[in-house]
């Protein structure tokens, strides 16, 4: 028997054997709302792009990025993310988190909701620095996972930061004359737009397309065909035509 033959095979974690949680809590009661928000209203739009359906999209999940004890000081979770071009399940089962060295894909967007100064999620501190603490978020996005580009949203300012990875460094993105922010990969752009979201009438991070248009939830495109449809029949009814006869 080799050397070779007798050292055991190295097997490192999947999804499944790894924490889904670290235990925090969420910091408010806009943050649920919020990424779903994001989600349905993206989904039209990365269905286009992906016609086989293969990406998925993350929601306060951990991204593991390198193996430690406890496994949870390797992960990052940003309150939202996107990848592109993988499957959106793993051998039939939904997701609990997303492990880089499994996958090899990294997301194209990240984005954190900030009820803080947002300190931590612009601390770009390399693991290195001091001994046995966490290299910080900002870092890691960047230097680590290295994701195209990463949002900071600080819900108390109703103001969002966007960062792209240019020559492996984020840059800040200048906003363009609607005030938003393009994510040119994915045909959209992002920005602020204050409205109602379920019985919360507050300032809510969105995506419009490339054309300045707002990306619609499933229900407001319901609402918009509901109130099209209303006044449509309501023009047949003044040129005497009644819309149950059509």
């Amino acid at each position: 028997m080799t050397i070779a033959q007798s050292r055991p095979l190295l097997s490192l974690p999947d999804h499944t054997q790894l924490p889904e949680s670290d235990g925090t809590f969420v910091k408010n009661f806009q943050e649920h709302p919020q990424s779903l928000l994001l989600t349905t209203s993206i989904r039209p739009i990365l269905d286009r792009l992906h016609p086989d359906g293969q990406y998925a999209i993350g929601q306060d999940c951990g991204i593991y990025w390198r193996l430690t004890d406890p496994p949870e000081g390797g992960a990052e979770a940003p309150d939202w993310f996107y990848v592109p071009n993988v499957p959106p399940l793993l051998d039939g089962v939904g997701r609990r988190s997303y492990v880089l060295w499994k996958e090899f894909v990294a997301p194209l967007i990240a984005i954190k909701f900030v009820s803080g100064n947002g300190s931590e999620e612009r601390d770009s501190t390399p693991p290195s620095a001091v001994e046995g603490a966490k290299a910080g978020k900002f870092w890691v996005y960047e230097q680590a996972i290295r994701i195209p580009f990463y949002a900071i949203y600080e819900v108390e300012k109703a103001a969002v930061e966007v960062y792209e990875l240019v020559a492996n460094h984020y840059q800040l993105i200048a906003a363009n004359q609607r005030g938003h922010y393009p994510i040119a990969r994915m045909g959209v752009e992002l920005g602020i737009w204050i409205g109602p979201e379920g019985n919360q009438t507050l300032p809510w991070l969105r995506w419009w397309d490339s054309d300045g248009n707002l990306l619609l939830t499933g229900e407001e495109r319901a609402e918009h065909e509901k109130q099209r449809a209303d006044r449509l029949a309501a023009k047949l009814r003044e040129m005497g035509i009644d819309p149950e006869d059509i």
